[in-house]
């Protein structure tokens, strides 16, 4: 199988042109070589390439520049993605386009499944359902993949942020009032390829790792693992703060957005891990490693 990864610097595009490399002849583009922005470019650099399936993990994520971006996001987050899976359609090729748990209000108490009403609250929010939207319309081999508080080691995440702090300060505190679920970039490259092979599944589905937590949670626990695996910290505890308190923030966050995975394990037979664990070996693997 001939894939191409278009957004192969990112966190998640970087992880996907690895570790699918492992088994499958991998093409990625970064933002260098692809711009986004640029429809004819898109078209004049994918239609001569011969490929069976085409994962575009390529986005403009930042939550609050979208909010005072608006045209740029819907560029980079809807228009081009429905370029891409037209590209797909004239090839007969599969595509997978990465979502986001933002596409959700986050008034739920239980986790979202892909049958739940999407009202995001966010302009990044709604580029990416518009996104979703586009790419299901044009092309029935789409897959849209939702994920959620994606870490891994090809770019710093929210996580790397905090151990950072708690190397050299003794007072951290991260958010404790917004719920979702840490997902690791290994893990979701692990569970693509059943997607990728077969035609059966296509629509909305949910991949991230099991289990929730809040922001506090999440990195108490990364904290908890570099104590037990010998990386040095001054910090013990990870301080609990609000939303509220986020004064920096320009655009509204959804406070509960979990992903539920049961169709992905019904579809596939395979549960992905729990979050612990993979940030556990996340911490242990990558982060004690490179200090």
């Amino acid at each position: 199988m001939k894939i191409v990864v278009v957004g192969a610097g990112g966190r998640l595009g970087s992880a996907l042109v690895r570790e699918l490399g492992q088994e499958f002849s991998v093409t990625g583009f970064k933002r260098a070589q692809l711009d986004l922005a640029a429809p004819d470019e898109l078209r004049a650099a994918l239609r001569p390439l011969e490929f069976n399936a085409l994962i575009n993990a390529a986005a403009l994520t930042n939550v609050d520049y979208c909010e005072d971006h608006r045209a740029e996001a819907m560029q980079l987050n809807a228009t081009a993605p429905r370029v891409l899976a037209e590209i797909c359609r004239e090839k007969e090729a599969r595509f997978v386009h990465v979502s986001t748990d933002y596409v959700f209000a986050g008034e739920k108490h239980t986790p979202y499944t892909e049958e739940d009403a999407a009202h995001p609250i966010s302009v990044y929010g709604e580029s990416k359902r518009q996104g979703e939207l586009q790419v299901l319309a044009v092309n029935g081999r789409t897959l849209v993949v939702r994920v959620s508080w994606v870490f891994g080691p090809d770019r710093p995440s929210f996580i790397d942020a905090i151990l950072k702090k708690a190397r050299t300060e003794e007072q951290v505190a991260a958010v404790a009032d917004k719920f979702s679920t840490p997902t690791y970039t290994r893990d979701v490259a692990a569970l693509l390829p059943p997607l990728l092979e077969t035609d059966a599944v296509d629509g909305i589905l949910h991949l991230a790792n099991r289990g929730e937590c809040s922001w506090q949670e999440y990195a108490q626990w990364a904290l908890d693992c570099c104590h037990r695996f010998g990386v040095p910290m001054q910090a013990t505890t990870i301080g609990a703060s609000s939303l509220g308190e986020m004064k920096n923030f320009v655009a509204r966050r959804p406070v509960y957005t979990v992903l539920g995975t049961e169709k992905y394990e019904r579809l596939t037979g395979n549960a992905p891990r729990d979050w612990r664990e993979a940030v556990a070996d996340y911490v242990r693997g990558h982060y004690a490693a490179k200090l």
